[in-house]
């Protein structure tokens, strides 16, 4: 590759990085706009560390590898909907055998089911003894009994995960009543769990890019 080639590839990052930055800053400036759950303590500290986590999760975006295409323009990924929802909850005996084939790892990024769409986790915590893992938002989840589909009763369900469905998860597909809406636009923390997903590999995290 030519000196030529290598600027005119770096002008193209440092501009692609400049509007994914403008992007998620207007959208957590926004969504702080009308938070009334924060303290103006809270809210101070969250502007304070803001500029952290909008250069981290742009740094990610733009160098991790991936299937989806990044829309620097909204800061999400894009993906063309399906008109439907596909259930991928419904099928248990998939979705135990998936996770008690071999030992789970912290840090692992998997997909959730919810009544509207599909939004991504991660393993923190394993309890082997129990037949049990801790995902950091959704809590704990069971595979070795008929705990394991149980969670449905509160709205989401763990899937097996796959490229497609994770996918999904990451450019914030949701159906009202099987017809498709308006994609949700996905946390910091969310983006940055969909830069260390492991394509290759979806039973290990992705290698940390830096």
């Amino acid at each position: 590759m030519t000196q030529a080639l290598l600027w005119q590839n770096d002008v193209a990052h440092n501009d692609d990085y400049a509007k994914l930055c403008n992007a998620l800053y207007e959208r957590e400036l926004a969504t702080l706009a009308n938070s009334s759950q924060l303290s103006v303590q809270g809210l101070q500290a969250r502007l304070k560390s803001l500029p952290y986590y909008i250069k981290r999760t742009a740094d990610y975006m733009t160098l991790c590898e991936t299937p989806m295409t990044l829309d620097v323009q909204n800061g999400s990924w894009s993906l063309k909907q399906s008109a439907k929802m596909s259930d991928y909850a419904s099928d248990i005996d998939a979705i135990k055998q998936w996770y008690s084939a071999k030992p789970l790892t912290v840090g692992l990024v998997i997909p959730i089911q919810t009544q509207q769409g599909f939004t991504l986790d991660s393993i923190d915590r394993i309890d082997l003894a129990n037949g049990r893992y801790r995902t950091n938002t959704h809590g704990w989840f069971y595979y070795r009994d008929e705990r394991a589909d149980t969670m449905a009763e509160k709205g989401w369900q763990v899937i097996k995960p796959s490229k497609r469905a994770l996918m999904l998860a990451c450019a914030g597909h949701r159906w009202v009543n099987q017809q498709k809406t308006q994609p949700k636009r996905l946390s910091l923390r969310e983006l940055l769990l969909s830069c260390t997903i492991n394509w290759k590999n979806l039973r290990k995290p992705a290698p940390p890019l830096r």
